[in-house]
C-alpha cells in the first residue's frame, strides 16, 4: 500500500509542477479559441464608418450599451453627450485591447479583471438594459440546465479570468519574458 501511495504521490507532484504553467496557458487557450472573436467581433459592430471610425461609434454602440436611452432620445445619438461618447467609446477600445493583451501574455491580470468587469457590466446591461430576464436567457445556478446565456455561461468566462488573475498569464507570455529581462537584485 506504501508502494501506490507513493507512486500516486510522485505523479500528481509531476500534475501539480506542470500545473503552474499549464494551468495559466489552457486559460489563456480557453479564452482565445471561445471568447477572443466573440468580443472582436462585437467589437466591430460599434465602429463607426470609415478609418475615422474608430472616434465615431456606430448607433449600434450605443443601442447595445445605452438602449433605453437611445430609445428614449428617438434613436438620435446627437441628444448624447461626451460621458455617454467615452463610455461607448471605452467599451468599444476594451473589446479589442483586453482580449488581445489576455492572448499575448501581456498585463494579463490587470487585463483579466477589467474582462471580468466587463462580463459584469455586459450582464447586467443585457438583464436590465435589455430586459434579458426569461429563465433560458438567464439561467439560474443549482438547477438541472446548464445552458443560460447570461448567469451558467458568463460564470465559466469569470472562472477562466479569474484563473488568469491569480496565477498570471505563465511561462509562454509577453509577461513572462519582461520578467526575465528585468536586473535581478543584488543580495549582500
Amino acid at each position: 500500500m506504501h508502494a501506490l501511495v507513493s507512486l500516486h504521490d510522485k505523479i500528481f507532484d509531476l500534475v501539480d509542477r506542470a500545473g503552474t504553467w499549464l494551468l495559466p496557458l489552457g486559460a489563456r487557450f480557453v479564452f482565445a479559441a471561445t471568447l477572443l472573436v466573440y468580443y472582436w467581433n462585437s467589437g466591430l459592430t460599434k465602429l463607426g464608418d470609415g478609418v475615422l471610425g474608430i472616434f465615431s461609434p456606430s448607433i449600434g454602440a450605443y443601442s447595445q450599451i445605452f438602449p433605453k436611452q437611445l430609445e428614449a432620445a428617438g434613436y438620435d445619438v446627437s441628444q448624447f453627450g461626451i460621458l455617454q461618447w467615452a463610455v461607448v467609446m471605452a467599451g468599444t477600445y476594451a473589446e479589442f485591447i483586453l482580449p488581445l493583451l489576455i492572448v499575448i501574455g501581456l498585463f494579463t491580470r490587470l487585463a483579466s479583471l477589467g474582462m471580468i468587469g466587463f462580463v459584469v457590466v455586459q450582464s447586467l446591461t443585457d438583464v436590465y438594459g435589455h430586459g434579458a430576464t426569461d429563465l433560458k436567457t438567464l439561467g439560474a445556478w443549482f438547477d438541472r440546465f446548464s445552458d443560460g446565456v447570461i448567469l451558467d455561461q458568463r460564470l465559466f468566462w469569470v472562472f477562466v479570468l479569474s484563473i488568469l488573475v491569480i496565477k498570471g498569464a505563465g511561462a509562454l507570455s509577453v509577461d513572462a519574458l519582461l520578467r526575465n529581462r528585468r536586473p535581478q537584485p543584488v543580495m549582500a
